[in-house]
């Protein structure tokens, strides 16, 4: 009777944490290099590499890539993604910062000077989701 219980008073724990965010990343040029993904979850720590919440990436695929987040608690989101073209596993930038290696949000797109906001980009979840963005 005690393990019945046990289980039954842990079965919402357990169910916190299983939404799953689907993502086509579509306008891929090349398959070569990776989609990388970063998820991440507050203002503050948006587009910090110190403070992606989760993150995964995926080999390329021409046209249209798919890849997928899982185990995410509801939540507000923001999704920043990048085409690592040469597979170095960061985002290149020029002498001024600009990404030379394509990049994607959710909700939003590169402005003129500069990234979008987090509130911009952000999307809640409390559900499993899916997201289609461009790069």
């Amino acid at each position: 009777m005690n393990k019945l219980f046990l289980f039954l008073f842990l079965l919402p724990f357990f169910a916190l944490g299983q939404n799953e965010i689907s993502i086509d990343v579509h306008e891929v040029p090349a398959s070569k290099g990776k989609i990388s993904v970063a998820v991440y979850n507050s203002e503050e720590g948006f587009l910090k590499f110190d403070q992606v919440f989760k993150c995964d990436s995926i080999a390329a695929q021409k046209g249209i890539t798919q890849l997928s987040i899982k185990n995410l608690p509801e939540g507000e989101y923001a999704l920043a993604i990048f085409y690592d073209e040469n597979g170095n596993n960061k985002l290149d930038t020029n002498w001024l910062g600009i990404p030379k290696e394509k990049v994607a949000f959710s909700n939003a797109k590169m402005k003129t000077f500069g990234p979008p906001k987090f509130k911009e980009c952000a999307f809640q979840l409390s559900s499993n989701t899916k997201i289609n963005v461009s790069l």
